[in-house]
């Protein structure tokens, strides 16, 4: 009787990480799945940043032809800034996933392949090393605001919510260094062009 062989989902196909052993893989395709939500993070934060900036726009205009209406958004200012550290920091780890931070190759071009993946190691690994330390210092930091019971002058908003939301972006880019550090030990595809608003030509 013939053996029955269950076909590969769709994911499991999919994925660049197929060749790496089991517990990697799964741990490689979770930080690949939190780099698009860290995407849809960031996308999310310049959409409300957007809107919050027209939304003043539009309130300082009408009060210029309306009297009764309230010149301006006491709380946007203060909430674009917060909108925008999260912007800086949502999306980083799904741009280096699919390759779209500035680097300088001309070193990785004009060495062995064995080499340019032994300095890709390193490179992500300096960059893992030096997101943990961000982040560690970032989560005393939130948590100091936290413990503190510190809020903002302008609107009391507390400010370790902030902090954190920022924190977890930091460490979002973390795990995506150490992902990028692990692919490139074991030869796995280091950039996911899928990822990207339009093909790769």
């Amino acid at each position: 009787m013939a053996e029955i062989v269950e076909a590969p989902s769709p994911g499991e196909r999919a994925s660049l990480n197929a060749a790496a052993p089991a517990p990697l893989r799964i741990m490689l395709d979770v930080i690949d799945r939190l780099g698009r939500l860290d995407g849809w993070i960031g996308g999310g934060c310049l959409l409300t940043l957007t809107a919050l900036m027209l939304a003043e726009v539009t309130t300082r205009a009408l009060s210029n032809v309306l009297p009764f209406f309230p010149p301006t958004i006491s709380i946007a200012w203060e909430y674009s800034s917060y909108l925008m550290a999260a912007s800086f920091t949502f999306g980083a780890a799904m741009t280096l996933r699919v390759g779209g931070h500035i680097r300088v190759v001309l070193l990785l071009k004009n060495v062995p392949a064995p080499l340019q993946r032994a300095l890709e190691v390193l490179a992500a690994a300096a960059g893992f090393a030096f997101m943990a330390f961000l982040t560690s210092a970032m989560t005393k930091f939130a948590w100091s605001s936290f413990v503190r019971g510190q809020v903002s002058t302008s609107s009391d908003t507390p400010l370790w919510f902030p902090q954190a939301v920022v924190t977890f972006g930091m460490l979002l880019l973390t795990l995506q260094f150490l992902a990028r550090a692990i692919q490139a030990a074991l030869g796995l595809p280091l950039e996911d062009h899928r990822m990207k608003a339009s093909p790769v030509e």
